[in-house]
């Protein structure tokens, strides 16, 4: 689909928008959208990629064919870009905290580039499994819950789903990372566990259609000085600080 116009009604989100913004998008083809951790990815007919990162307060609306007219009655102020598409369709960038951004990249900034050119496997993907991630951690003496949260080593799993997944598998947030796998990075049993769990709470959260974090989603985040939900556990959830991020963990269940 061909990007027929662009409206950029701020000069910066989180960075400023870069050189001829406007100019290397219009006329161009969008060939495919990915996602890559928290980047979006648009991969353009000039070779060039759109990469769009939400921030904390970033989404984009879709308003089809037809509905332009009745919505620039109503402009919204956080509307910072809109991009109208060839079918008719606008597609709006609204951002309130303005923390998010938006940049082009070339084929060769994109290999460089020092986020994106470094990240590990994204969780979901065949390429994470016990053995990838036990390489990773092979030697690692920080605590599994931080070597998680390094997108080196696996790409957005987020603080929350981390310690969901550290729960369901058992673990406990605060033993070495290189515990999970043998002196040669070969996938130790719980590996294996760790890996599934990711999997599994990741799946699971993107099954669901509420947007609202909610307590009662979850088995341990948010959920300081509540009973453990595992089965004949009977242990009370707990909050430490990590890398500057609450970890919420059961210390009877979770080695």
């Amino acid at each position: 689909m061909r990007i027929a116009d662009v409206e950029v009604r701020r000069p910066d989100l989180r960075v400023p928008f870069p050189r001829r913004f406007r100019a290397r998008l219009v006329n161009q083809t969008v060939l495919s959208l990915t996602r890559r951790a928290k980047y979006l990815m648009a991969a353009l007919s000039s070779s060039e990629t759109l990469i769009v990162h939400l921030g904390m307060s970033g989404s984009f609306r879709v308003d089809s064919q037809g509905a332009g007219a009745d919505a620039a009655a109503d402009v919204d102020r956080h509307d910072h870009v809109v991009i109208h598409m060839s079918s008719g369709a606008a597609v709006t960038f609204n951002d309130p905290r303005r923390f998010g951004l938006m940049t082009l990249l070339t084929p060769a900034q994109l290999a460089r580039h020092p986020v994106l050119s470094r990240l590990g496997p994204e969780p979901l993907s065949p390429d994470f499994d016990a053995a990838a991630l036990a390489r990773a951690c092979r030697g690692r003496k920080t605590a599994l819950k931080v070597a998680l949260l390094d997108q080196r080593i696996v790409a957005g799993i987020g603080n929350i789903y981390t310690s969901e997944a550290l729960h369901r598998a058992g673990l406990s947030p605060f033993r070495r990372a290189s515990t999970i796998a043998t002196a040669s990075g070969a996938p130790r049993e719980a590996a294996e566990r760790l890996t599934e769990a990711i999997k599994h709470v990741l799946t699971t959260a993107i099954d669901r259609t509420s947007r609202t974090y909610r307590s009662s989603r979850f088995r341990v985040y948010d959920r300081e000085g509540e009973r453990c939900l595992r089965r004949r556990c009977g242990g009370v959830i707990r909050r430490r600080t990590q890398a500057g991020r609450s970890t919420f963990y059961c210390s009877v269940c979770q080695r």
